[in-house]
């Protein structure tokens, strides 16, 4: 796991460096930016599809396919004819599944990551400017046991209204804190000694968010890229801000994966023909 978790570590520095790719997404509307990037993924789905699979064989098994359906049609009569036509459509059915594994094994990967990063700006909104929230640092450890002494640093982009408050049995640390100015912030907490940060989204306009700094753990760093997970060996093991969620059905909190999906789906199937793409 601490391999796997270190491949996922490695995928997300790379991806963080090409998201600024998605920087059109802060400009425009979320309807209109998730719709253009859904329209785009279905593109790239469909050329690597085009360039990872066997397309003579796909085709070959399509006109199969399509030769048996038009047998059942012309020969309903015969029940033998009929029934061996079936089974050739079934089978040729099952031929088109086995040549798509390549290709998606291959799809796979990019596309995860590209959710993941599409997740920073669809999954939660940005904290409005003066609008309260609670900051949690969920620390390493057995629950009930001693807790190390840990504040917050004072900062002229964050106001501290209160805390910390200390559940031992969860071994978490909460504030509840402030943000008076729009923009990208760091949150910085003394610990034992040590220095740990967490970037916290201000304003009212489309901005990257990353709701969690995640522990060492192979799905949390997937699911939130953005900052790099702590160590094993750190003694804190997270740290989450409570932001608010997005309100919208085609760019809002977990709708935005069923739009994107059903976006790239269809622009998949209708600019197939034009991409001259066998599926």
């Amino acid at each position: 796991m601490n391999v796997l978790t270190s491949i996922v570590v490695a995928l997300n520095t790379l991806a963080n460096a090409l998201g600024w790719l998605l920087f059109p997404i802060g400009l425009l509307p979320g309807w209109l930016s998730a719709t253009l990037v859904a329209i785009f993924t279905g593109i790239a789905m469909l050329v690597m599809f085009k360039y990872t699979s066997n397309q003579r064989a796909i085709k070959r098994v399509r006109r199969d396919i399509r030769a048996n359906v038009l047998a059942v049609k012309l020969f309903k009569d015969s029940a033998w004819v009929g029934l061996k036509a079936h089974g050739r459509v079934f089978l040729g059915a099952f031929r088109l599944l086995l040549l798509a594994i390549v290709p998606i094994l291959v799809m796979t990967i990019p596309m995860v990551l590209l959710l993941a990063q599409l997740g920073a700006w669809y999954q939660a909104a940005p904290l409005p400017v003066g609008e309260e929230t609670v900051v949690t640092v969920k620390l390493n450890g057995e629950p009930n046991t001693p807790m190390p002494a840990l504040e917050l640093a004072p900062s002229d982009a964050i106001e501290d209204l209160s805390g910390p408050v200390r559940v031992t049995s969860q071994r978490e640390v909460c504030w509840n804190i402030r943000a008076p100015q729009p923009g990208y912030h760091r949150l910085t907490f003394q610990i034992d000694g040590q220095i740990v940060e967490k970037e916290i989204a201000v304003g009212s306009s489309e901005m990257r968010v990353s709701p969690i700094r995640p522990a060492w753990n192979w799905s949390d760093a997937l699911l939130y890229p953005r900052e790099k997970p702590f160590e094993r060996e750190s003694v804190v093991k997270s740290i989450e801000i409570a932001y608010p969620e997005r309100d919208s059905w085609t760019s809002g909190t977990d709708y935005w994966v069923i739009y994107w999906f059903i976006v790239s789906l269809g622009a998949g199937f209708c600019l197939r023909g034009v991409l001259k793409v066998n599926l």
